[in-house]
């Protein structure tokens, strides 16, 4: 475990120092798309934060091939070179995207062409446990074709759902968290080898986020932009399908007492066309309201809308910071709710908890102005619109009593500009009403 935190923290290091730079490099060449119909912020905001995830995830796997522990994963798996050529790939066309909006189908075609990759170099689904049935070995074409399925659903389904500040890396990091304690148990608990390659995979993404988010939360300054959703998504992808390839059933079946109960152990993980709904359910919803919405509308699948969660949250009367959190709620209680259902399947506990839980988003759907304060101890370390309104008020106070300005130097008489207005001395805060309707 040491390890893999030691790559975490690494990759969430990286990440995190590489975006303050990629921010600056976005702007000098113009990654900074103007303001359209659909997006929530209201001043551009530059993209390529793709750029730093990529920085993060190579610095992942170039500290965890000379850790003694991990370096095995490279030595005896093909799936780490298969991972980096694959994301290699969709990172370029998503930057060549963030500056030069490529078209749809380009962008389809390389992420089939990116699954590919990576099905050539061993990173492909071999079987597929069923339940009641047994493992069901599947042929080279039918792996690869399910791979490359599962990829490209995987990365339009985190594309789909980046749509407010920090919501994608934020839910794909709890997903990724979630995804990481399952895998690491298979490694650790059943001292399955070839669950190592998942683990660390998912190990790398959660630093991917981490390190990301500082600086994405709202209101953002940056934006992962296509080069970091698709990314991320093909990385969750990848961890998933290693564990698919990989762990063979048969091995779990000398731990859990017959290969039914290893079947039903493992059925989060190793059903490609379910994980996607149990991992990443909230964005996998997202994705097929989103392409239902626009093929019923008579438009193109890929056709850009307001009708996703996030903007019906909005719709609602949620703030935006709401409607994020809201987000990582429904992600956390369906991810981490199916890990511990499939480790602990004969709790009743656990399916209480889990309806219990739902109750109380079902809740906070419905009740968009209640407004949460934290407790008096812990208002310092949160933002203002937190606390208790006399607290509140008093930092507001506190926070424009710093940024006045100092007083105007005095000028000679005579120098003035338009309409009597001095023309020399600080700009004053409050603008002419006159001009607020016109562009920045």
């Amino acid at each position: 475990m040491r390890e893999y935190l030691l790559t975490l923290c690494v990759t969430v290091a990286v990440t995190y120092l590489l975006t303050g730079p990629v921010r600056k490099f976005a702007i000098a060449v113009g990654a900074m798309p103007e303001i359209r119909a659909r997006d929530v912020h209201r001043e551009p905001t530059p993209r390529l934060g793709g750029i730093a995830m990529f920085g993060g995830l190579c610095a992942g796997l170039l500290v965890a091939d000379h850790l003694q522990n991990l370096n095995g994963v490279f030595e005896k798996s093909n799936e780490p070179r298969a991972l980096l050529s694959g994301a290699a790939l969709i990172w370029l066309i998503g930057v060549l995207d963030d500056k030069f909006e490529l078209d749809a189908l380009i962008k389809l075609g390389a992420q089939m062409i990116s699954a590919g990759v990576m099905c050539m170099q061993g990173l492909t689904i071999l079987w597929i446990p069923i339940p009641g049935i047994g493992t069901v070995s599947l042929t080279p074409w039918q792996g690869n074709l399910l791979t490359v399925a599962l990829v490209v659903i995987t990365i339009n389904a985190v594309n789909f759902v980046d749509g407010l500040d920090g919501l994608a890396a934020g839910m794909v990091c709890i997903a990724t968290c979630a995804f990481f304690l399952y895998a690491y148990r298979i490694w650790f608990g059943y001292g399955i080898e070839a669950a190592a390659p998942a683990t660390l995979f998912a190990a790398i993404l959660m630093g991917m986020c981490l390190g990301f988010l500082p600086h994405n939360m709202h209101p953002a300054r940056i934006f992962m932009g296509d080069s970091g959703s698709m990314l991320i998504g093909l990385v969750l992808a990848a961890a998933a399908i290693s564990v698919t390839g990989q762990v063979d059933p048969d091995a779990m079946a000398l731990f859990v007492g017959g290969e039914r109960n290893a079947t039903h152990a493992m059925l989060p993980v190793f059903i490609p066309l379910i994980l996607p709904l149990t991992i990443i359910a909230i964005p996998m919803t997202d994705l097929v309201l989103a392409i239902v919405r626009r093929t019923w509308k008579g438009q193109s699948p890929f056709a850009a809308d307001r009708g996703h969660l996030h903007h019906r949250l909005l719709e609602l009367g949620h703030s935006h910071s709401r409607a994020v959190l809201i987000m990582y709620f429904w992600s956390g209680l369906i991810a981490f709710g199916t890990v511990a259902y499939s480790v602990h399947s004969a709790s009743m506990w656990i399916v209480l908890a889990i309806a219990g839980l739902s109750a109380v988003g079902l809740l906070l759907l419905l009740l968009p102005r209640f407004s949460p304060r934290a407790p008096r101890w812990a208002e310092r370390l949160v933002p203002p619109r937190y606390r208790h309104a006399e607290r509140a008020a008093e930092a507001a106070l506190q926070d424009d009593s710093a940024a006045e300005p100092e007083p105007a130097r005095p000028i000679a008489a005579g120098v003035s500009g338009v309409n009597g207005a001095t023309a020399i001395g600080p700009r004053s805060r409050f603008p002419d009403r006159r001009k607020a309707g016109s562009s920045r």
